[in-house]
């Protein structure tokens, strides 16, 4: 599970898909299955920290349970 903030995400998503970013190239092809968009960078930055955090990938894990149970 992927977990980052962008202000671009279809630009994002191809740079994942391309291999630019290092820390994801060797686990292509990705498939978007979850986004939350916000007005403010610093609202999106919070959200994304709590997604990082122990708390957050169980919520992630809880509301996506069928969609990766399959991944």
């Amino acid at each position: 599970m992927y977990v980052g903030y962008s202000s671009d995400i279809k630009e994002r998503f191809d740079q994942h898909e391309k291999g630019v970013v290092l820390s994801t190239r060797d686990k292509r092809p990705w498939e978007p299955i979850y986004c939350e968009l916000y007005k403010n960078r610093k609202d999106a930055m919070r959200r994304e920290k709590f997604f990082k955090s122990g708390w957050g990938r169980n919520y992630l894990r809880k509301i996506l349970h069928d969609t990766l149970k399959n991944k």
